[in-house]
């Protein structure tokens, strides 16, 4: 694969939000469609918060098809060949070290599901919403410590398949703008309440009551971001009780309130 520079993404490269903290760039990248191709000139740690599907060579000229996990740690080491593309895409978190120090590691992977990646990460998109005092270099020293921790362990097998998780998403957003029981989502896949709470946070690293929130939560920042919808409007449409209900869920997982975000 032949060096190319990123190419220019209008619709989601207008709103990535984007923090420099010390020697780390700190970029969040919107749910949107997304084909992009490069040479990896610094090494990049990547969290993807949303599933998402397309086709991606990484560190090959063979193009493939991917389904990428929610909650899923990645990284690609520098000089790695990078095509990705998605026609939905999914919120992405990148960490950069911009100093020029090569972060330990030359295998890419993607995928990993690490509880304290998980944490940092959310910390981190936190950060981004809402500007403010948050340590962000520290934070983004200990997921790059997670990520060289991930690359020498063997990723743990959920009972999930990606195939599973695929229908399942494909359930939820069907059914995002009213209720979804644990029960409904087990069915939906065949299997028993008690077997899919287990699975689903094996494969994903939360349960699956927190990924819905997180599945109402990007839809109602998009209608946020793409409509002239009311809050209340939205707060229906994405399955939440009553604006005050996506009020508290935005500000308990974001740090923001959806007047503000808007904003």
């Amino acid at each position: 694969m032949s060096q190319h520079k990123r190419p220019p993404a209008p619709p989601r490269e207008a709103t990535i939000r984007r923090v420099e903290a010390g020697p780390w760039t700190i970029e969040l990248l919107p749910g949107a469609a997304y084909a992009t191709r490069y040479v990896a000139t610094q090494s990049a740690i990547g969290f993807a918060f949303d599933s998402q599907r397309g086709v991606h060579a990484i560190g090959s000229d063979r193009v493939r098809p991917f389904e990428a996990l929610p909650n899923g740690l990645a990284f690609v080491p520098a000089g790695c060949d990078v095509l990705s593309e998605s026609p939905r895409g999914g919120e992405y978190l990148r960490v950069i070290r911009s100093d020029g120090r090569p972060l330990p590691g030359d295998a890419a992977f993607n995928n990993r599901i690490d509880p304290q990646a998980t944490l940092l990460a959310l910390h981190l998109r936190r950060a981004l919403l809402r500007p403010g005092e948050d340590d962000c270099e520290a934070w983004a020293l200990a997921l790059a410590e997670r990520a060289q921790a991930s690359a020498a362990q063997t990723p743990p097998r959920g009972s999930l398949t990606r195939s599973r998780m695929r229908l399942l998403d494909e359930f939820i957003d069907a059914g995002l703008e009213g209720p979804l029981s644990i029960q409904a989502m087990a069915q939906v896949l065949g299997l028993s309440e008690g077997f899919f709470m287990r699975a689903f946070k094996s494969a994903t690293g939360q349960s699956p009551h927190s990924y819905l929130i997180d599945r109402r939560l990007a839809r109602a920042r998009a209608l946020l971001r793409d409509s002239t919808a009311s809050l209340a409007q939205i707060a229906l449409a994405c399955g939440f009780n009553s604006q005050a209900h996506m009020t508290s869920a935005f500000s308990q997982r974001l740090g923001v309130s959806p007047a503000q975000l808007r904003k």
